[in-house]
This record gives structure tokens, sequence and C-alpha cells, in this order.
């Protein structure tokens, strides 16, 4: 274990004791909501899903579900950990009587030697847990395949909010390029995700997101298209570094909150996920919901989503080539290009976070809550 890591898991264990004693020895039963997402106090994505999954319930079911940055305050509830990170580092430390979900999106052996060694912490630590959720059926066979139990498993694809990601208007599509500067012409290709290590510059690539695909894509296209590629997140430098030894284009906006991207995807003729390993990503279903047209690597909820001649856009084996002759392909098919937005915003309005809600509360948490 690193000396930091080392330190970590001592403060946590010092923060959480005097909460387990008094679980132990009968002083304490918790309180609040009888379901606890666990979700650190980050804008990202996990926190998104606890906050959409929260408010739907909690519409339904006033106090049902509450979110929380400090698992060992609770005791006798169902704690849901949105990350299996999180459940790791905390699992050894939590008052008794809790059942516990833990939400495993993404993640493989072949990733490195540091994720293989989680994988198998997590698997060893299968025992304390009742419900793996996850979002794809990619992962939801690997886990089975690591040895956790198919009745343990549950599949629950990652939210849209369908109501504030809708498709444009012509007007409000022109009024979107206008605001970013895009000229007549242009072809705008989307990005939307953080795709480098840390949260400063990005110069250090996170290949695992496909920074380097994106770049060696976007490239080739833009030999002989007017191609301007949209970027939005954290920690882009990587990519942005790359296209302008490539000479591309670029726009890069990092939106206040999470409804800003609304307009940044009015704004796109396509979108690309170029990624080796996804555990959704929001990109894909919000992508959707906007009617634009994806191109995608097959991971994550891509194969369970891009279905009917949205398969078109999904490349199976990855080369420059396939994705840049899917992107054309899309391209030069006006029709192709109104079914897909159609296919798709169709789609997609199955995985709405009432939906994604009421999945969590009907498959899940009802069963542990009423133990």
């Amino acid at each position: 274990m690193k000396i930091k890591d080392a330190l970590r898991a001592g403060k946590i264990g010092c923060q959480a004791l005097p909460w387990r004693l008094a679980a132990a020895c009968g002083l304490w039963q918790g309180g609040g909501a009888p379901v606890k997402f666990v979700s650190e106090k980050v804008n990202w994505a996990i926190q998104t899903v606890g906050e959409n999954i929260g408010w739907h319930l909690n519409n339904k079911m006033p106090g049902s579900f509450e979110m929380t940055s400090v698992p060992y305050k609770n005791c006798h509830r169902v704690v849901h950990f949105g990350s299996q990170y999180m459940w790791l580092a905390w699992q050894k430390h939590m008052p008794i009587g809790n059942k516990y979900v833990v939400s495993f999106f993404h993640g493989k052996p072949e990733d490195g030697p540091d994720v293989a060694a989680h994988i198998d912490q997590f698997v060893a630590s299968s025992d304390l847990i009742s419900t793996v959720i996850t979002g794809s059926s990619i992962v939801a066979k690997r886990l089975a395949s690591w040895g956790i139990p198919e009745s343990k498993v549950c599949l629950i694809p990652i939210g849209v909010d369908t109501r504030k990601f809708v498709p444009p208007s012509e007007a409000e599509r022109l009024a979107a390029r206008q605001k970013f500067g895009v000229k007549d012409g242009e072809i705008v290709i989307g990005s939307f995700q953080k795709d480098g290590v840390g949260w400063g510059d990005g110069m250090d690539p996170k290949l695992i997101k496909g920074p380097d695909r994106l770049v060696e894509v976007v490239s080739q296209l833009a030999k002989d298209l007017p191609i301007k590629v949209f970027l939005t997140g954290p920690a882009r430098g990587y990519v942005k570094r790359g296209l302008e030894n490539s000479g591309v284009e670029y726009i890069h906006r990092y939106p206040k909150d999470h409804s800003g991207l609304i307009e940044c995807y009015h704004a796109l003729d396509m979108y690309f996920m170029t990624s080796r390993e996804e555990g959704g990503p929001m990109g894909l279903t919000e992508s959707m919901a906007c009617g634009v047209p994806v191109v995608s690597t097959a991971v994550g909820m891509a194969p369970d989503l891009l279905t009917g001649n949205m398969t078109k856009g999904l490349i199976v084996n990855y080369t420059a080539e396939t994705f840049a002759d899917a992107a054309r392909r899309f391209l030069d098919d006006q029709d192709l290009i109104e079914t897909l937005k159609s296919e798709s915003y169709n789609k997609v309005q199955k995985v709405d976070w009432q939906h994604v809600a009421d999945a969590h509360w009907e498959k899940v948490y009802s069963k542990l809550v009423s133990r």
C-alpha cells in the first residue's frame, strides 16, 4: 500500500471509530432516510446520478432518500455507495446493521495492474454487498464472470433528464452555433468529458478515455472536411495540444452547471465517443436525447442503446479508418441523419431519470428496506 493510501485509511478509521463503537454498544441506531447514497463532494457523474435518483424518489416518497459524503454516520440503513472505489475505502470502517448497495460502472483487469488489484479486492468484499448495480450489459456479464452471483447483479442504466435535454429547434440550433463561433458550413464534432489525469491542465492523458483516438480520428476527417471540435470539461490539455498540432480548430467551454451543457449539444452535428472503457457515459445519453448522431466504440452503454440504424455508428473493432468512415457515412446521408435523430431520441426516453429512479427503488431499495 502506498504511504498516501495508508494515511488516508488511517484517517478514515479514526473518523469512523466513535460511530462504530456507539452502534456496537446499542447507543446509536442511526437516523434519517432509509436509503443513503454515498458520493464525495465533487461535481462529477456519481453525484449527478445520486441527485437525480433522489429528486425523483423524494417527489414520490418524501424522506426516502438522502445524499451523504460521510458514510460512517449511518446505521441500520440501506447505504448505496455510488462507486466501487468509495466502497473499498470505507467498507472496513462501517457501523453494524447496514445493508450495502454498490455501483460498479467500469473497469477490467486488462486496464492495468492497479485496476486488476482493485477488482480482486472488490470481489473479495462482495459477500458484504447485497446488490451490485451496473449500467451496462457488458459490465454485468463481466461481474458474473468474476464470481459475483448473478442474483446480486442488477442492470440499471445511467439516466438522462429528457425534459431538459431535448432536440433544438432550428432557431435554437443556429443561435447556439452563433454563440460558440461556428462558421457556416463547419461540421461540429462534440466530445464532452474529462480525459486527462487529475484536475489540472490535462497534459497527462487518461488513455482509457481515448483522447489519442479522438485526435487521430478528427485529424483524419479534417484533411478534407471543415471540422471543428467542441470540447467541454476539465483536463483537456492533451487533446487541445493534439488538435493544435494537427491544425484542427476547436472550441473549449466549461459550463458552470450540468444544464449548461444543453446549449453545447445544440451546436453539434455529431458526437464522438472514442473510449477504451466506459461506464455510461452521460455524454452518450445526453447526445441521444438532444438528437445528436453518435459514433462510438463498443463500450459502456453504447451496445445497449445504439440499436437499429444507430448500430452504423457502433465501432466494435476500433481503427481510425473505420471510425472516420462511419462518421462520413452519416455526413453523406441526410436522410439517415434524420432517421438517427428520431431513433436516438425515442430510444433514450426509456432511460429517463424517472424510470431509472423507479428501477432503483423497485429492483433494489424496496427489497432491502423491507427486510
